[in-house]
């Protein structure tokens, strides 16, 4: 029997606006996620939310519009540990796609073997409170032990206000790690908050340490176009430029402003006005995190 969902939360802005900024050859979208559809690719019975399908063939409209030919899918939480969406898409990508698994303490070393052949280069954990809160300290450490010899990173999704009680924790990671969304910053709260000075802090000291800016419409107090942001983001360019990605974050799950995805494109030279930082960020970067051919 196919499975029908009732959408908690809103769809993405369908009406696409052609950005003015044009990308450079090969960008890579490296923070975005494929949800369903939940007839071929269940959502998980203990979800915190249900989307509105968001499947590939919209996925592949966007980027053709935004002028994007690389992407990350990052395996949402409404999935589960069920990584098949990711794994399929990439599979039809001709190489154009990556993607960060959500995977538990179940995980066996062929099921990892599976996804590392497939195009999987990371996992995701979330501390997130209104997700599900922070994993167990001991299932996350068996994950990092089983993920350090396949050479993965770890992905974390925190909210600001707990990155400062994590960051020891991070340097003592053995693998390379991306914090989602500058931290979660507060723009309203401004570049001397206590979390974002941690996460430069972090940035500065610790080389493992990749930070994705992404996510302007959750840092930004102000609402679109969430120019609020572009001084968190410009500071992590500015900090280390050669350990940042951007990404889209479509579409855009639990916001409280629907963004346009043009308008997202758009931010990209105010954060990097520079051409070498924007192939950077945009292409070299991601391409040597996800082992993407060159």
């Amino acid at each position: 029997m196919k499975m029908t969902y009732t959408p908690t939360i809103p769809p993405p802005d369908p009406n696409t606006r052609t950005p003015k900024f044009k990308l450079p050859k090969l960008s890579c979208d490296a923070h975005c996620h494929i949800f369903g559809p939940g007839a071929k690719y269940p959502y998980a019975p203990d979800r915190s939310y249900t989307p509105p399908d968001a499947p590939l063939e919209d996925f592949k409209i966007l980027h053709a519009k935004l002028g994007v030919e690389r992407a990350i899918i990052v395996n949402a939480s409404v999935h589960g540990t069920d990584n098949t969406v990711a794994l399929d898409a990439i599979a039809q990508s001709n190489g154009a796609y990556r993607a960060v698994a959500n995977i538990d303490d179940t995980i066996t070393e062929r099921g990892l073997r599976v996804l590392h052949e497939g195009g999987f280069r990371g996992c995701r954990f979330n501390f997130v409170r209104h997700l599900g809160g922070v994993p167990d300290k001991r299932v996350f450490d068996r994950i990092v032990a089983m993920v350090t010899p396949l050479g993965w990173h770890i992905d974390l999704h925190f909210d600001a206000i707990d990155l400062p009680d994590y960051a020891d924790m991070l340097t003592r990671l053995p693998v390379s790690y991306t914090i989602d969304h500058m931290g979660r910053a507060k723009a309203s709260e401004g570049l001397d908050q206590l979390p974002f000075k941690i996460l430069i802090e972090l940035m500065q000291r610790d080389e493992k340490c990749w930070v994705k800016i992404c996510g302007s419409e959750r840092v930004s107090s102000a609402g679109p176009p969430f120019t609020d942001a572009v001084p968190f983001a410009r500071k992590i360019v500015e900090t280390a430029p050669d350990r940042v990605i951007w990404g889209t974050d479509w579409p855009h799950p639990n916001v409280k402003v629907m963004p346009n995805d043009g308008d997202l494109v758009d931010l990209i030279p105010l954060f990097a006005p520079e051409p070498e930082f924007q192939q950077k960020i945009l292409v070299d970067n991601p391409a040597r995190l996800f082992e993407f051919d060159r």
